[in-house]
C-alpha cells in the first residue's frame, strides 16, 4: 500500500460563521460555531487518509485537552499518531477563524511557545517507508530535516510553501514539488503577480512549482512554459483548509505515479469538493466521491 508522512503542524480550529467579515472594531454575532483538527500538515493527513492511503503524521502538541483532542481526531479519520509528540505541561496551537456568507475567512493562528522548534527526534524514523514526504512551512526545522532524509532516501517531498515568518527558500530548493498559496508565493519572491512570481520561484529550486490561487484555479511551470486549470465550479460554504487538502491529494496523486495535470486536477476536484461544507474537514470526499465527481466534470 502506497504510504506518505505529513509533516507539520496540528491546531484546534474555532469557527465563527458570520454574515460578513469585519472592516473595523465593534461587536459581532456569529450564526454558528464549531471546533475541530486544522493545521495544513494534519488536515493535508486526513485528506490522504479519506483517500484511502496509509498515512503517517509527524508534529507535536501539547498534552493538554487540545492535545489530546488533536491526537482522537486525527485517529478516528485513521492517520496514524505514532509519530506525533505531545509535550508535558504544554500547551497545544490554537486559531480562531470567521468565516463569512460567501466561504471567505479570516484566520487568526496562535502557534503554541509551549512546543520546541527541535526537530532531532524524527531522525529515528526511517523516511525509507514513505512513498512520499509533504512537509509545511510552519515546522521549519521538522520539514528542513525531514526533506533532508527523504532525499537521502530517495523518497519525492512536496511543500505546502504557505506564508510564514521564516525564509522558506531552503524549504523550496529542497522539494520536488513545492506548491504555493498566492500570498506564500508574493512573500518569498516579493512579486505580486502570481505567473511572473512562479517563474522567480522555479530559479530557487529544481523541483516543480505551483501555486494555487482559490477561484482562480490553479498555475504551474511545465519547463518554460506557464500551465493553467481553473478551478471547479461548486457551492462554496467554506474555504478553511482548502489548500491543507489541495495538498495532501496531489501528494496522494503524485506518490500514485499519475502525472502533473492529472495530479492537479485529482487534488483541485478533492479540494473543490471540500469547500461545500464548513470546517476543514467534514467535507473532505473519499475516493469513490471524487473520482464521481471528476468523471461529470471532464
Amino acid at each position: 500500500m502506497t504510504k506518505i508522512a505529513c509533516v507539520g503542524i496540528a491546531v484546534q480550529d474555532r469557527i465563527y460563521s458570520i454574515n460578513a467579515l469585519p472592516a473595523g472594531g465593534g461587536k459581532y454575532q456569529a450564526q454558528h460555531y464549531f471546533e475541530a483538527g486544522g493545521g495544513p500538515a494534519a488536515t493535508a493527513a486526513v485528506a490522504i487518509a479519506r483517500l484511502g492511503m496509509d498515512v503517517d503524521f509527524i508534529g507535536r502538541v501539547g498534552d493538554d485537552s487540545c492535545g489530546n483532542s488533536l491526537i482522537s481526531e486525527l485517529n478516528s479519520f485513521g492517520v496514524n499518531t505514532r509519530y506525533c509528540r505531545q509535550y508535558p505541561q504544554a500547551r497545544s496551537s490554537q486559531s480562531t477563524i470567521l468565516v463569512d456568507q460567501q466561504g471567505e475567512r479570516i484566520i487568526i493562528n496562535y502557534p503554541s511557545p509551549d512546543l520546541p522548534m527541535d526537530s532531532q527526534w524524527i531522525e529515528s524514523i526511517d523516511f525509507s517507508a514513505y512513498d512520499m514526504v509533504l512537509g509545511d512551512v510552519r515546522w521549519h526545522d521538522g520539514t528542513l530535516l525531514a526533506f533532508t532524509l527523504a532525499h537521502q532516501a530517495g523518497v519525492t517531498t512536496l511543500l505546502d510553501a504557505d506564508v510564514t515568518q521564516q525564509d522558506i527558500t531552503p524549504l523550496v530548493a529542497l522539494a520536488d514539488h513545492a506548491v504555493f498559496s498566492a500570498p506564500g508565493l508574493c512573500r518569498m519572491t516579493g512579486i505580486s503577480d502570481a505567473s511572473q512570481g512562479l517563474k522567480r520561484a522555479a530559479k530557487s529550486t529544481d523541483g516543480s512549482v505551483y501555486v494555487t490561487q482559490g477561484a482562480e484555479g490553479t498555475l504551474w511551470m511545465d519547463g518554460e512554459r506557464l500551465c493553467h486549470l481553473p478551478a471547479y465550479s461548486v457551492n462554496v460554504i467554506d474555504t478553511t483548509g482548502a489548500g491543507d487538502v489541495f495538498h495532501g491529494a496531489m501528494a496522494a496523486a503524485l506518490a500514485e505515479k499519475r502525472s502533473i495535470d492529472q495530479s492537479i486536477r485529482f487534488a483541485s476536484a478533492v479540494a473543490a469538493m471540500k469547500c461545500t461544507q464548513p470546517g476543514g474537514r467534514a467535507g473532505i470526499p473519499d475516493r469513490e466521491q471524487t473520482e464521481s465527481f471528476l468523471s461529470i466534470c471532464v
